[in-house]
């Protein structure tokens, strides 16, 4: 009868600290969406980005920008996976464009897009759910290639 009882209150107990650590971290617990991308982490390299999540935001992109610093970009966040093909119209500026898959995996790079290339549009035949605008040549310059693996930071 005694070791019932003692089974019964560690259960109990174990069961309140449960209940309480449950509570105490769904209190304090923040899920990390997409949106709060502050970093696109590519081999050693951090890139401060700006993103855009929106249809609006995406059909703007860079465009209007009169330049963008070496370690900064534009990260667009589909919603699910497709082929993402993208222009230069109204761009001021080179820039290098990186298709990433769901698997944070670099598919394609289309290195020194110019403004002058408006006419054509640019894009892997795989699907893709982010792309990552970057200066020209900072591709090249951080040795970035398909199959390397993307890192989001917050």
């Amino acid at each position: 009868m005694n070791k019932d009882k003692t089974s019964s209150f560690v259960i109990v107990i174990v069961f309140l600290a449960l209940a309480t650590f449950f509570l105490a971290y769904n209190g304090t617990y923040k899920k990390i969406q997409e949106e709060d991308i502050k970093y696109v982490a590519l081999n050693e390299t951090k890139i401060k980005v700006d993103l855009a999540t929106t249809e609006a935001e995406q059909v703007k992109g860079l465009s209007g920008r009169e330049s963008l610093n070496e370690k900064e970009g534009m990260l667009f966040i589909f919603d699910r996976p497709g082929k993402h093909y993208f222009w230069m119209k109204d761009m001021n500026f080179p820039i290098d464009m990186i298709w990433i898959d769901e698997d944070l995996e670099i598919i394609y790079i289309k290195k020194d897009a110019k403004p002058d290339d408006f006419l054509q549009t640019f894009g892997p035949d795989e699907d893709t759910k982010y792309v990552l605008e970057v200066v020209a040549g900072f591709s090249d310059k951080n040795n970035f290639k398909e199959g390397d693996s993307v890192r989001f930071a917050y």
